[in-house]
This record gives C-alpha cells, sequence and structure tokens, in this order.
C-alpha cells in the first residue's frame, strides 16, 4: 500500500496542522504494515501557480522556461492516482487554505486524467474507487456547521469539493480549531488525538 503525507503550513514546528498530519501518518503505518510512504511538504517546495506557459503545455505547446519545465515535470496527479491513502495537513489562512496547498489542487485536476466532462457536461471523476482521504484541519477560530461564523469556512469546503470532483469521495476530517485562542488550544488538539489513536483504517 501506499501513503501520500501533504504538508503546507508555514509554521515548521510550531504548525497545528503539521503535528496531526505526522500523527496520522504514524497511527496508518501501525495499521498497515510495509505502508510506503511519499512527504511532500508544499511550503518548502511550492508548486508555481498556474501561468499562460503551464496552459500552453496542456494543449501541446510544451514550455522554454526550465522553471516551468521543471514544474510541470512533479508528477502531482500520478502521485494521487498512485496512493491508496492521502493525508493532508490544511490550516485555514483567511478563511481558506494555504496558496501552497491551492497551487497544488491546480496540479491534481486535470482534465483527462483525474477529470473529465460527461456528453452533457457534467464532470465526472477519474480517481479509482476505494482510496481514504484523512485531512488534518487546523483553525485559529470556530468555524464548524452551528457557529455564527461557520458561513466563512472556505477552507474544509474547497477541499471537500475538489477532492470529490475527482472522485475521492472518503473523506475523514480530524479537526482542530479555536487554536489561536490559549484557553481553548490544548482541548482542541487533544480532542483531534483522541480522533487519530481511534482510527481503525
Amino acid at each position: 500500500m501506499k501513503l501520500l503525507h501533504i504538508d503546507s503550513s508555514v509554521l515548521g514546528a510550531n504548525s497545528v496542522s503539521r503535528g496531526l498530519t505526522a500523527a496520522i501518518v504514524a497511527k496508518e503505518t501501525a495499521l498497515h504494515p510495509g505502508l510506503e510512504v511519499t512527504y511532500i511538504d508544499l511550503a518548502a517546495a511550492t508548486p508555481m501557480h498556474l501561468s499562460p506557459a503551464h496552459v500552453g503545455a496542456m494543449f501541446g505547446h510544451p514550455p522554454s522556461d526550465p522553471a516551468v519545465q521543471a514544474d510541470i515535470a512533479v508528477p502531482y496527479a500520478d502521485q494521487i492516482m498512485a496512493a491508496d491513502i492521502i493525508v493532508i495537513g490544511a490550516p485555514m489562512y483567511n478563511f481558506t487554505i494555504p496558496s501552497q496547498l491551492k497551487s497544488w489542487i491546480d496540479r491534481i485536476l486535470v482534465t483527462g486524467k483525474t477529470f473529465k466532462y460527461g456528453a452533457d457536461g457534467v464532470p465526472v471523476g477519474l480517481v479509482p474507487a476505494g482510496k481514504k482521504v484523512f485531512i488534518a484541519s487546523s483553525r485559529g477560530g470556530a468555524y464548524a456547521e452551528g457557529s455564527p461564523v461557520a458561513f466563512l469556512d472556505h477552507q474544509e469546503t474547497l477541499l471537500k469539493a475538489a477532492l470529490g470532483f475527482i472522485g475521492l469521495t472518503d473523506i475523514t476530517i480530524i479537526r482542530a480549531e479555536g487554536v489561536a485562542v490559549p484557553a481553548l488550544k490544548p482541548a482542541a488538539i487533544a480532542g483531534a488525538e483522541a480522533q487519530i489513536a481511534a482510527l481503525t483504517a
């Protein structure tokens, strides 16, 4: 089995989401001996934002810029297709995901590879069924359903929409929110860690 581990927080050792993804990977490794783990740190090696050169490459016009060539050569979509388990660290930055993670999403939503449009124009995900996704979500405030500011959540909602669009629908969210409030942070992290400890697959 293969696990794809993705971090996107810029906070390094101070990151809540990085701590949670590490715990999830450790748990899944214990549950699945021999698990092959591929790690991507999007804060350290960020995919380029889409550019005219990227779009041109999609239509058969190879870029001349060596940096764009190298960026396009990274097989992000292939890594998704190959993984059995996907673990994504996703902090909320200003109501949504980090731009580094958005750049990665732009590289895994590939027409003809991870999705296609049917004859009726309705998109169809092409990622094989059976993959499991864990999202380690961290938030400074409280934005979960029932919160008066839940409508500001464009973090978990965006990830679920983008991943579901390509066929990744078996998604478990491990959430620690309110971590910017000192009185709430310990319990928020402990609650998320308890969810991870209780995972069975």
